[in-house]
């Protein structure tokens, strides 16, 4: 690996180069574009803008969270607990559609997120990568968590521009963390001549496969998606 590809791919990029690319998306948002869809089942842009600023103010617990026991999830194996399609995915729906509600100007929750998402970059900067922390009920290195803050942060920034048509891309470091956890979650490189961003939907659910790509994934055609 290069010394340019190895500071692309590193931890605190990722999360730094995602965030980065949200915020320029969620920065000139108006009160009309917060009722436009998204690509989250049930989710207007203001309510997918809440689930953000809660995954910012994760990052900033958990990295402040430091944990004593060996980890036991990494940046791959940290998904397989969020699978689509299970009640408690409902009931999270439900929850941060109530509570995205109780903001009532869209301007308010706006700022919200951009400060906690710029707090949660600087904190991820100084983060030692390999320091061990703690989040929803398990341990990762902070190199792992932080890759999984900009994967996440990478998926949703699809989701929150589908009625956004000139808004800028996701970063190209989230795409390849994006590309890098769902080949680690197949268990090979995806066998289909996929852009990243397609990838990313189709791995997860968003974009339905095609019978031409079942049958070039074969049997991890049934996995798929991969997280949700």
């Amino acid at each position: 690996m290069t010394t340019g590809s190895a500071e692309r791919t590193h931890p605190a990029r990722v999360v730094r180069d995602a965030y980065e690319a949200l915020a320029a998306v969620v920065r000139p948002l108006g009160e009309d574009d917060s009722w436009l869809p998204t690509d989250c089942t049930g989710w207007a842009v203001r309510d997918l803008v809440f689930h953000l600023l809660a995954d910012a103010r994760r990052a900033l617990v958990a990295l402040h969270t430091p944990a004593g026991d060996p980890p036991d999830r990494d940046a791959v194996t940290y998904w397989r607990d969020w699978t689509p399609d299970t009640d408690g995915a409902a009931q999270e729906r439900r929850w941060n559609r109530v509570c995205a509600g109780m903001i009532p100007e869209f301007g308010q929750l706006k700022d919200l997120y951009l400060e906690t998402a710029a707090a949660a970059v600087t904190a991820a900067s100084a983060a030692e990568p390999r320091s061990r922390v703690g989040t929803q009920g398990h341990v990762l290195t902070v190199a792992d968590l932080l890759t999984t803050l900009g994967v996440e942060a990478t998926v949703h920034h699809l989701d929150l521009t589908v009625a956004l048509p000139t808004a800028p891309g996701p970063s190209p470091a989230g795409l390849t963390a994006v590309r890098a956890t769902l080949d680690g979650l197949l268990g090979r490189p995806v066998p289909l001549d996929w852009s990243d961003e397609h990838y990313a939907r189709a791995a997860t659910g968003r974009t339905p496969l095609t019978e031409s790509e079942r049958h070039a994934l074969g049997p991890d055609a049934h996995r798929v998606p991969l997280f949700g």
